[in-house]
């Protein structure tokens, strides 16, 4: 098990990104959260086998083509363990 950190910019704010993604982690098994940042950035953290946040984020990227310009990630070993997957604040 694996945490992912990911971040994506572009036009992610005010396009159904959160709740998109809330949809296709809850689907996939992962848990996490994802989150709108300030600078116009969405914030995202999975916790789950690494190969399903990998198909998370092929599925956000099909999903949102045209509207992301960029992506961030690393991977991290799981700290404190989450049980579900949420939008947040």
């Amino acid at each position: 098990m694996v945490q992912a950190h990911i971040l994506y910019s572009g036009t992610v704010q005010g396009v159904g990104f959160r709740y998109t993604v809330e949809q296709f982690a809850s689907e996939l098994g992962l848990s996490g959260w994802v989150k709108n940042l300030p600078d116009g950035r969405v914030e995202i953290l999975t916790q789950g086998k690494r190969e399903l946040s990998e198909q998370l984020m092929d599925r956000i990227e099909k999903h949102f083509e045209g509207y992301i310009r960029g992506k961030d990630i690393s991977y991290e070993t799981v700290q404190d363990r989450l049980k579900s997957f949420c939008i947040t604040h």
